[in-house]
């Protein structure tokens, strides 16, 4: 038989080995992007104790519904969230992209979160 394996699973591969070096501390937590077909998520994660600090999506009411699935809402997201974690007093975090190629939505979801202060 052949040994393919599904797009998911080999993501999943990758993205087990990107989080073996990548740990979220109070100081520097991890800011970690999902990317659906039709949304993006992102979220800054306190690794220590397991929580999620702020997070910000394209799936939430305050979002332009229109745009969930591609560059422009991945900006929106990027700089929403850049402002939700400094005012939660996050200023620093290690960027986790989850096993997606940095590129396109990933990519303009950094920049813009770079753009919105955070420094990574």
């Amino acid at each position: 038989m052949s040994s393919m394996k599904s797009r998911s699973e080999r993501r999943t591969r990758r993205k087990r080995g990107i989080r073996k070096g990548i740990f979220g501390v109070p100081s520097k937590p991890r800011l970690s992007v999902f990317r659906s077909s039709k949304h993006i998520y992102a979220q800054v994660i306190d690794d220590l104790t397991g929580r999620t600090l702020v997070s910000a999506s394209t799936n939430e009411k305050e979002s332009d519904s229109a745009i969930g699935g591609n560059a422009t809402g991945a900006k929106e997201v990027g700089s929403r969230l850049a402002e939700r974690a400094t005012g939660a007093g996050v200023t620093a975090v290690v960027f986790d992209r989850n096993g997606y190629r940095y590129h396109g939505r990933v990519r303009a979801l950094a920049d813009a979160a770079r753009e919105g202060g955070l420094k990574f």
